[in-house]
């Protein structure tokens, strides 16, 4: 699908029905929340080494000289500045884990709303061809949040609802270009905004209330519900071409 007929789409969309789309998340959840509990125990074992190669050596300085930290303040400086430089270097690396990880969700998402028979791919955008582009959106979406951070801070609420359309309009587009995702992006944000920012406020206060309930573990087992909304406003928005195409064979055999 090209941007322009995303954009067409887009600009014709009907108007969405927040409980509609509500109870639409609530059923798919039935059918993916061991997908996405997956996908969360995964993203977090692929963070779990840069954890360790975090916190090792500031540990290890601590054991062998506890005063390490104290003493010398220049010194605690050039200890710190490495320190400092991975951080950023983790946080990219958390946000591309997070980035491909939740592509690969709706992916699956996908398969089980319309009953496509496939294997769950949870590294499906951890191919070579996907790795650039992916690479320029999670620095994208920095770029953009840090700006609206710098701007008072407010325009992070604004810019969140497009930010959080980068995964999923790349998870069913993936041969647009970096520039055409972040557009299609904020044109369906645009677009779409308060019925995504209110379903994805009440979707995660359900996911967390019911994940307490079930004795703290269970908001991994919840957590996941947050996206699904996100997937319905696209679905209904832009929509698939392969769902067309099962709904015309459905149609097909009926005669």
């Amino acid at each position: 699908m090209t941007l322009t007929e995303i954009q067409a789409k887009i600009s014709n969309a009907k108007a969405l029905d927040f409980g509609d789309i509500f109870n639409k998340s609530i059923e798919l959840f039935k059918k993916v929340w061991l997908q996405g509990l997956l996908t969360i125990i995964i993203s977090g074992a692929l963070l779990i080494p840069f954890y360790i190669l975090m916190y090792l050596p500031l540990i290890a300085m601590g054991l062998i000289d506890p005063e390490a930290f104290q003493d010398d303040p220049s010194f605690n400086f050039a200890l710190f500045l490495p320190f400092i430089i991975f951080l950023i270097v983790f946080v990219f690396y958390a946000m591309f884990v997070s980035f491909v990880m939740r592509a690969a969700f709706f992916r699956i998402c996908k398969q089980k709303d319309l009953g496509i028979a496939s294997s769950d791919e949870y590294f499906y955008f951890f191919k070579k061809q996907y790795v650039p582009k992916v690479l320029k959106l999670s620095l994208a979406a920095v770029g953009i949040s840090l700006l609206a951070l710098l701007l008072c801070g407010l325009p992070i609420i604004y810019v969140s609802v497009p930010i959080s359309f980068f995964s999923i309009i790349f998870a069913f587009n993936p041969e647009l270009s970096t520039s055409e995702i972040i557009k299609a992006s904020f044109d369906l944000g645009n677009k779409k905004w308060l019925i995504t920012f209110g379903l994805t406020i009440v979707a995660a206060i359900l996911a967390e209330i019911v994940g307490l309930l079930m004795c703290l573990i269970g908001i991994l087992v919840t957590a996941s519900f947050v996206y699904l909304p996100l997937y319905f406003i696209y679905k209904e928005v832009v929509g698939f071409d392969d769902e067309n195409e099962l709904n015309q064979i459905g149609k097909n055999d009926g005669f």
